[in-house]
């Protein structure tokens, strides 16, 4: 079983950044390829960003391209989302995603709680 615990969400301006981390149980970590998704009020869950095992392939959504970065931490199990120039669309629900035992993948197995990302104009 894999526990996953999201945070680092909060209001922030148009233009602005934030930095998610998601910290992961287990010591495996470094097996488990991770992303990140988004839900805003009466939209689906939609893919954001995902990485492989060492960090050496990460893909992303074409909304967030050139915006956002997904990295990670195999010594402290920990991945993260740094969200620069944010926009008000970028408003959501962020949760990260796990899935152990493959590479990279952009379906996964285990979800966070999820934390609140609210960009104001």
């Amino acid at each position: 079983q894999v526990q996953l615990v999201d945070t680092g969400g909060g209001l922030v301006q148009a233009g602005g950044s934030l930095r998610l981390s998601c910290a992961a149980s287990g010591r495996a970590f470094s097996n488990y390829a991770m992303g990140w998704f988004r839900q805003a009020p009466g939209k689906e869950r939609q893919f954001v960003a995902a990485i492989s095992w060492s960090g050496g392939l990460t893909d992303y959504a074409d909304s967030v391209k050139g915006r956002f970065t997904i990295s990670r931490d195999n010594a402290k199990n920990t991945v993260y989302l740094q969200m620069n120039n944010l926009k008000p669309e970028d408003t959501a629900v962020y949760y990260c995603a796990a899935k152990p035992g493959v590479i990279f993948t952009t379906r996964f197995d285990y979800w966070g709680q999820g934390t609140q990302v609210t960009v104001s104009s």
